[in-house]
């Protein structure tokens, strides 16, 4: 981030929560503290280590990031 304030900083913790919101806490509508702990915790786990990311050229983050190893296949 290079300055205060620029518009494109939070793009991708927009876009996060934006996610987080459509594909969790809406879709299976978390009523107390503990199911929402619960399932927003798996989600983020979910979109970590199982979910590929286009920006990531369809890695998991964890992938990504070195976390774990891609699965890639050894050319022969």
């Amino acid at each position: 981030m290079d300055g205060r304030g620029r518009r494109i900083d939070s793009r991708m913790i927009e876009r996060f929560w934006r996610s987080l919101k459509y594909e969790c806490v809406d879709l299976y509508a978390l009523k107390t503290g503990a199911e929402a702990r619960n399932g927003i915790g798996t989600w983020i786990s979910y979109d970590n280590e199982k979910r590929p990311h286009s920006s990531h050229g369809l890695l998991t983050p964890d992938e990504a990031y070195g976390r774990r190893t891609p699965n890639l296949k050894i050319a022969a």
